[in-house]
């Protein structure tokens, strides 16, 4: 069965930066195309970054290169790192993985975690 498991959330300043880190069990991790999501309240969910199974990153305009998304196959980690962060990056933040390799919107993704708060004071 596969699994996801988000950590790294929390509460901080406009400014301030954040690791997420999720957990990967229950398939071949290294073949897969792995995304990070958002849901801001009351709003649809957003795709924030994705890497596919060769490396090849991709970033939502939106984050304007405040993010870098990573991964280690060796351990099964996914990484966001984000810096420079503001309010409106505030939301619920999940990980996501397909074996598509062009997978970017969240009706692509198969397999979701239960995502991780990250909360950005002004």
């Amino acid at each position: 069965q596969v699994h996801l498991t988000e950590s790294g959330g929390g509460s901080v300043q406009t400014g301030g930066s954040l690791r997420l880190s999720c957990v990967v069990s229950g398939y071949s991790f290294s073949t897969y195309t792995m995304g990070w999501f958002r849901q801001p309240p009351g709003k649809g969910r957003e795709a924030v970054a994705t890497i596919t199974s060769d490396g090849a990153a991709s970033y939502a305009a939106t984050m304007r290169g405040r993010c870098t998304i990573s991964k280690d196959n060796a351990k099964n980690i996914l990484y966001l790192q984000m810096s420079s962060l503001k309010p409106e990056d505030t939301a619920m933040y999940y990980c996501a993985a397909d074996p598509f390799r062009d997978a970017r919107y969240p009706g692509d993704f198969g397999s979701w975690g239960q995502g991780t708060q990250v909360t950005v004071s002004s």
